[in-house]
């Protein structure tokens, strides 16, 4: 599964994240990281970047840096 997500803050892949919304909770490390459907390692404040994630990620959900 994949999740859009503008970043508030730089991410990169290795970082540890947090997806927590109304029925969404857990905790995974970033494996990939695309920018246009280009894989990059790494992206700033203000990208708007594809991940991929293990669960379902809903509108509303909240990613945090950990």
């Amino acid at each position: 599964m994949a999740a859009v997500i503008k970043l508030k803050t730089p991410l990169a892949v290795g970082d540890m994240i947090k997806v927590k919304g109304h029925t969404t909770d857990f905790t995974q490390e970033v494996t990939s990281i695309q920018i246009n459907h280009v894989p990059v390692t790494s992206a700033k404040k203000g990208d708007e970047i594809g991940l991929m994630v293990k669960s379902r990620v809903r509108h509303h959900d909240v990613v945090y840096k950990i």
